[in-house]
């Protein structure tokens, strides 16, 4: 299931898109520590396809997808 977040992003000069921050719906701000890989990617629990950029936040690493403007990240029991 897809979970939309609303993501604070650094918009380059070269056009490239860095994800610095996930808003999640109960308020908290979750900063993206680190990305290890960006790709044009499926979402194999949710459907749909788009770059997916693999963060690591705090000792959790989670795909985060950009679809069409759209920011989301497959939604997980633990969410």
């Amino acid at each position: 299931m897809k979970q939309f977040v609303d993501v604070i992003c650094l918009n380059q000069k070269t056009g490239q898109i860095r994800p610095l921050y996930i808003l999640w719906e109960n308020g908290i701000k979750y900063p993206i520590d680190k990305i290890t890989q960006i790709i044009p990617a499926a979402s194999l629990r949710s459907g749909g396809m788009g770059l997916r950029f693999t963060c690591k936040i705090g000792n959790n690493y989670r795909y985060l997808f950009l679809e069409e403007g759209k920011w989301f990240i497959e939604k997980t029991q633990l969410n």
